[in-house]
């Protein structure tokens, strides 16, 4: 399974560390990092990581506040470790429902022990394969594994699957961007893509080829940051020829 995370932390170098750190575990993918709360709550409130890694400094109970106000936007929270050079907010940290409090310099065994419990406390996720599409009295049910991607069409959105075939759905492309599974990914104003049928990112073009008839999808300046994260997760278990 893999878990992805986010890291709270103004000290560049501290964040880098962390990062490094969690490579080493294999199943761990950076949704995106912030180096305040305000930054933190708005990549939780649009990535949904499973865990948040929050470097308690001088801001620290402007954390604990954040973690608060996340309960009024979303149900389940994400499970948060603060990391700190000393135990001085362990208790408040424990008070907010904070999974694991970290030390500095870290200690690898039990860090090691904090991940296997964290593991154990994130039940495996198991998303739907059929999407229902409406019309009417019509109910239409198509595979998500046989869509290569979706493309906005005024105030509908079409489905266009592998097989050529185009399925028209009568909602934006915009309500279903939440409600498919991770590996379809917003690309641009216009397409939503099925990752698992990419087979080139084209930065100097803008547009990523998919392994059906190399066709080729455009994709946004807004949505770069979409783009960064698809490529560090297709990169994840590449072999790399890199020059």
């Amino acid at each position: 399974m893999e878990y992805t995370y986010t890291i709270i932390d103004s000290d560049a170098t501290s964040n880098l560390q962390l990062q490094h750190y969690l490579e080493e575990y294999g199943d761990f993918t950076c949704a995106g990092l912030a180096q305040n709360s305000a930054e933190g709550t708005n990549i939780i409130l649009k990535y949904f990581p499973d865990v948040v890694f929050v470097n308690l400094n001088e801001n620290a109970y402007e954390y604990f506040h954040m973690v608060m106000e996340l309960h009024q936007y979303i149900n389940d929270l994400p499970i948060i470790i603060g990391i700190s050079k000393n135990k001085k907010y362990a208790y408040e940290a424990i008070k907010n429902g904070f999974f694991d409090y970290w030390l500095k310099p870290y200690n690898e065994f039990e860090i090691r022990k904090s991940i296997l419990r964290l593991k154990k406390e994130i039940p495996a996720k198991t998303e739907p394969q059929t999407i229902c599409l409406k019309s009417y009295r019509d109910f239409q049910y198509i595979n998500t594994d046989d869509i290569l991607y979706l493309q906005a069409d005024n105030n509908s959105t079409e489905f266009v699957m592998k097989d050529g075939t185009i399925n028209n759905a009568y909602k934006t492309l915009k309500t279903f961007e939440n409600q498919l599974p991770k590996n379809f990914v917003r690309i641009h104003q216009s397409y939503i893509v099925n990752t698992n049928f990419i087979s080139r990112i084209s930065y100097g073009k803008s547009h990523c080829t998919l392994k059906q008839n190399k066709m080729q999808l455009p994709f946004s300046k807004s949505y770069r940051g979409n783009i960064d994260g698809l490529k560090t997760l297709l990169s994840k278990n590449t072999i790399s020829a890199l020059n």
